[in-house]
């Protein structure tokens, strides 16, 4: 193949893209999603299939939080189904004067966090920020989520629902106060609107 003049400049300006839509979004210091999720438990609710999966849906579920990191899987047996996790925070982890002191990672499915700083007692931390395993309902809310990045906010509403298969399942969390295995939110996505702090 004859690379041009012209390929050249698209694929730098392609690269330059790429790398200013990846960068983290700066926010000011001060609390920028205040309000905890708000969920509401459902006595009983329709399967929902969605390919080799069934969904149990267990809360409704909707909240305004920040990004503060996301890992986008493309292999293994949910990756279909729930293509990003997205590591988020509210109240006082949603301020970018806590955040720039805590080392944020996600891997495995599962969020890392860090601190030898500590802005906030360990209580604050783990009781709000969570890893979420994003279900999109359709495609306006994948091209949303597709466009977030740390430092975004979002409004989030859906239903939390526990995930049935063929190899095994997972089980939502339902308390924003557990930790470890098992206490990531499942959310189904039902809507996805950005949001701009004032």
């Amino acid at each position: 193949m004859r690379i041009t003049p012209w390929l050249v400049a698209t694929l730098a300006l392609f690269a330059i893209w790429r790398l200013y839509s990846n960068r983290d979004i700066e926010r000011a210091a001060g609390v920028i999603a205040a309000a905890d999720p708000v969920q509401r438990e459902l006595d009983s609710a329709d399967a929902i299939e969605r390919g080799d999966f069934r969904l149990r849906p267990r809360a409704d579920f909707q909240a305004t939080v920040r990004i503060l990191h996301r890992e986008n899987y493309s292999l293994g047996p949910l990756a279909d189904l729930v293509p990003t996790d997205f590591a988020v925070g509210w109240g006082p982890m949603s301020d970018s004067a806590v955040l720039k002191r805590i080392e944020i990672s996600q891997s495995n499915r599962f969020y890392y966090w860090r601190t030898e700083d500590w802005p906030i007692e360990r209580g604050q931390i783990e009781t709000h920020s969570a890893n979420w395993h994003v279900i999109p309902e359709n495609a306006v809310v994948r091209r949303t989520l597709d466009t977030l990045r740390a430092g975004s906010v979002v409004e989030l509403t859906g239903r939390l629902v526990d995930i049935e298969g063929r190899d095994g399942g997972m089980r939502t969390s339902l308390t924003r106060g557990d930790t470890g295995a098992g206490a990531c939110e499942i959310l189904l996505a039902s809507a996805a609107h950005v949001v701009e702090p004032k």
